[in-house]
């Protein structure tokens, strides 16, 4: 019975190092999966980067890691214009399959899926904010975008006509996604208050696009939907690059 007692005890011993040297060897691999992923997307704060399943050390040795989640607190994509950049905030990332190289260089997931936000003020950046001439005298321009309700975004659009002087209008929009794209179109047209523009001069102003180029790993877009805060787009991926 004392051999069985002593038994038991080294073997509850064991189990306990090996579960502490389980969590210090993830902990260290996070830290630096995190380093370097700041690192490759040139990202101004270090990301959150969370190594799930137990124990760590066995995918270690497997050569392939069940499931990592990445949070980056804000991150500049690229628009397609060199001088314009959009800033994408909260993208959480959950990539499954992530095989690492030997020396641990480069890490890819064989899939990826996130959500993120773009505030409605970032999004104003691809609208016409500034007064463009809808028809001869008239000019009109997007003041400011908001949640609509139901799905929509609300744009406020400001005209400048001749007699009438400037008026503020509202419409709901949708928002969709079309390759790496977002898409803001009016559902329908508002009653301007007696000035006759076409159709095509009103929808020059309230519908508009604001291109994606770049996310991190490779991710596209995927869905968009209009919330309180902001726009939030939906990810996804495969073969996404953690690092390297």
């Amino acid at each position: 019975m004392r051999a069985l007692r002593t038994l038991v005890i080294v073997a509850v011993i064991l189990g306990g190092l090996f579960v502490i040297a389980d969590r210090v060897a993830v902990g260290f691999a996070e830290d630096e999966a995190a380093a370097q992923l700041k690192s490759s997307e040139g990202l101004a704060d270090t990301p959150d980067v969370s190594i799930n399943g137990f124990p760590f050390l066995t995918q270690v040795a497997s050569g392939e890691l069940d499931d990592v989640e990445v949070g980056i607190a804000d991150y500049e994509a690229p628009t397609g214009n060199a001088d314009e950049s959009i800033r994408i905030a909260d993208l959480k990332a959950n990539m499954r399959g992530v095989a690492f190289s030997s020396d641990y260089s480069s890490a890819t997931a064989a899939s990826a899926t996130g959500t993120a936000t773009i505030a409605y003020d970032e999004l104003l950046k691809a609208a016409k904010s500034e007064p463009t001439d809808v028809a001869p005298g008239t000019t009109a321009r997007v003041v400011g975008l908001s949640d609509g309700g139901n799905g929509k975004t609300k744009v406020a659009i400001e005209l400048d006509i001749p007699i009438l002087g400037k008026k503020t209008f509202s419409v709901l929009s949708t928002v969709s996604v079309k390759d790496d794209t977002v898409e803001v179109r009016a559902d329908s047209l508002p009653d301007l208050g007696g000035a006759d523009l076409a159709e095509n001069a009103v929808r020059s102003i309230t519908d508009f696009q604001q291109a994606i180029d770049d996310l991190p790993g490779g991710i596209k877009l995927d869905k968009v939907e209009a919330a309180s805060d902001g726009v939030e787009i939906t990810v996804k991926g495969s073969n996404v690059s953690l690092v390297g």
